[in-house]
């Protein structure tokens, strides 16, 4: 349909350079050709897991399609694998894994084909055809847009790659869509709504006495969305960042005082004392105590005061709530509506609300609680894997199966628990290019490592532990690269630091 143009416009999407980028015209790798250039990880023992990690390498590969003219797509891109359309959320989080393939294909143009689509007044559509590259949704459906988790995406690259000249470039788009989310999805108190769709959670029972909004979750329900709220606050503060590393701290003035506005209502109004937990809140105040994995956003956000932190972490690992067999489901178990089998939101384990557990306890200092849950997600993972062949959508939350339901050969954010949380978490690995340094958390007891990690632009690090007879034992470890980099090798009760000399 054809509407009259009143698009109020963004200053900043003039800035966007990718809505004048041509198509890129290149061939897609093959994943025969590829294997050989991608990070090589062993592990003594779990011969399973490395199958799971390249299973998901091939996978991957074959979900690539080439951009052209009548989608109008710019760069050569990973499919969702979910149907024809390309998601802003999933893509989001498949860059957070595929950027280790880097070298092969650069997956984080995946992105660019969204900012390419943004819209003069900032907007940009969560779901685009692949076929003729038109919104799914009118942007102002309810339905249209969000979460907003591509600044994470872009910040991750930034920090693994110090590509200054990318961050440069996404950032007005990242600013332009971060405000038109706050002009136009939120209450006149300046907090956030949305539905489940553009919420990501679709089926999840918001509402106090309902089992599901898998009929009608299309509506706001005049609620204060927490997760909503959480993913806007942190993308704020990731913005703060980039715009410090640009100079562009007076471009974002307005972004910098919503962060902490956000933030202070979060901590004084969703906040429920009594169960240490964050909620959505009801048009007449009250809070609707159903405790979903969204709540987590805030540990990313840094927002959880001290005193809260510890016992808001502990329903990680009470049994009665987030702490099963697979952890951690989309709903806590002592929901009336928490589904065994999963049922999408209503109690399936999610590959990227755990990497988002996982990455947000690591930075709240939980790094033993944090590898706990890596392993036990992973280990199901892989077992799911030798039973079926393949990665899914989704898991079960009480036994090693896919969730019920949940699209299979899903590669897709299906690569994040064999790839990215073997590396950043069963193996230790936490790189910061900008600041030349590798940390290496080893915790293994089995020999283990990789060659070809990439580090930087142009870097690759091959490290390998032997076998220990304790976690307090000094790891016998060697480490050679191609670029001068500092790494520090952590093990329990000792750390030592070891400066690299290119070979």
């Amino acid at each position: 349909m054809n509407y009259y143009d009143r698009y109020v416009t963004s200053e900043l999407v003039n800035e966007n350079r990718f809505l004048r980028m041509r198509l890129e015209h290149s061939e897609l790798p093959s994943f025969a050709d590829s294997a050989s250039k991608l990070p090589q990880p062993f592990w003594e023992g779990h011969e399973d897991a490395i199958r799971t990690y390249w299973k998901a390498w091939e996978l991957a590969f074959g979900h690539l399609r080439q951009a052209n003219e009548d989608n109008g797509f710019i760069a050569n891109y990973i499919d969702t694998a979910f149907n024809d359309d390309l998601f802003m959320y999933d893509s989001s989080f498949i860059v957070l894994f595929a950027a280790y393939g880097r070298r092969v294909f650069d997956f984080q143009r995946t992105l660019d084909n969204f900012y390419a689509k943004q819209h003069p007044d900032g907007f940009i559509c969560r779901q685009i055809r692949e076929e003729d590259g038109t919104d799914v949704f009118h942007r102002f459906d309810p339905s249209s847009t969000g979460p907003n988790v591509m600044p994470w995406a872009e910040w991750e690259y930034f920090r693994t790659t110090s590509d200054v000249e990318r961050l440069a470039a996404v950032f007005p788009v990242l600013v332009a869509y971060h405000r038109w989310l706050r002009n136009y999805r939120t209450w006149p108190d300046g907090t956030y709504w949305a539905n489940g769709w553009s919420g990501s959670a679709d089926n999840l029972p918001r509402l106090p006495g309902s089992a599901s909004l898998e009929k009608d979750n299309f509506f706001h329900y005049h609620l204060v969305w927490c997760d909503s709220c959480l993913f806007q606050l942190f993308a704020a503060k990731l913005l703060i960042s980039m715009a410090s590393v640009l100079g562009r701290e007076q471009d974002i003035q307005d972004i910098a005082g919503e962060s902490v506005r956000l933030a202070d209502f979060v901590n004084d109004c969703l906040w429920d004392e009594s169960t240490a937990y964050y909620y959505d809140k009801q048009p007449d105040g009250k809070l609707t105590g159903l405790k979903n994995i969204g709540a987590y956003w805030a540990l990313l956000a840094e927002i959880v005061p001290l005193n809260r932190l510890d016992r808001f972490i502990r329903h990680l690992a009470d049994p009665l709530a987030f702490n099963r067999p697979h952890r951690v489901p989309s709903l806590s178990a002592d929901h009336p509506a928490y589904n065994p089998a999963g049922d999408y939101w209503v109690g399936a384990v999610w590959t990227p609300t755990n990497y988002m557990v996982l990455r947000g306890l690591r930075q709240s200092g939980y790094e033993t609680l944090a590898q706990e849950i890596a392993r036990n997600h992973l280990d199901q993972v892989v077992d799911v894997f030798k039973t079926t062949g393949t990665l899914w959508e989704n898991y079960a939350p009480e036994q090693a199966a896919p969730g019920n339901p949940a699209k299979p050969d899903f590669v897709g954010w299906g690569g994040l628990p064999p790839i990215a949380v073997l590396f950043e978490y069963i193996f230790g690995l936490q790189p910061d290019a900008r600041q030349a340094r590798l940390v290496w958390d080893i915790r293994l007891l089995e020999a283990h490592g990789v060659s070809q990690y990439p580090f930087g632009r142009e870097g690759l690090i091959d490290l390998s532990c032997s076998k220990r007879a304790s976690g307090s034992e000094r790891p016998q470890f060697t480490a050679a690269a191609n670029v001068a980099l500092e790494l520090v090798v952590k093990w329990d009760g000792g750390q030592e630091t070891v400066y690299i000399h290119p070979k």
